[in-house]
């Protein structure tokens, strides 16, 4: 798994966590930074997208479903899938257990609470994988 992260880590960019939950929202970060890649962070769909709009360098999303505002998650996801189909969706909740046919095409999902570790190689996963399409 390191090596996959470590590859993922040189070859892109930043990871940006959308929680709004400040506590979930900063220990995820602090894992994504551990395992060495840039952290940016959104408490929701808005600022997320609004991150969006101003990088160039962010190579995966992490996102919570359920979130204030108007749109959720899985919105969220889709979203980016159709605006930056390069960009990593990884999909995470406590409560909802989305299908296969209800996520993105090309996200993934991973139920609360997760390992640091299965969320590293989740997203690294992501990472490569969107490169070699």
């Amino acid at each position: 798994m390191k090596a996959l992260s470590e590859q993922a880590v040189e070859q892109a960019a930043a990871v940006l966590v959308v929680e709004d939950e400040p506590l979930i929202r900063a220990m995820a970060a602090e894992f994504f930074m551990e395992a060495g890649y840039h952290v940016l962070e959104a408490c929701d769909a808005a600022a997320a997208l609004s991150i969006l709009e101003g990088r160039d360098d962010i190579g995966a999303v992490f996102t919570d479903i359920e979130m204030p505002g108007d749109m959720n998650g899985l919105a969220l996801a889709a979203t980016i899938r159709g605006r930056w189909p390069a960009i990593a969706v990884l999909i995470t909740s406590g409560r909802a257990r989305p299908g296969a046919s209800v996520l993105p095409l090309g996200a993934d999902f991973i139920p609360k609470p997760y390992l640091p570790t299965d969320m590293i190689a989740k997203i690294a996963a992501l990472m490569v994988s969107g490169r070699l399409e």
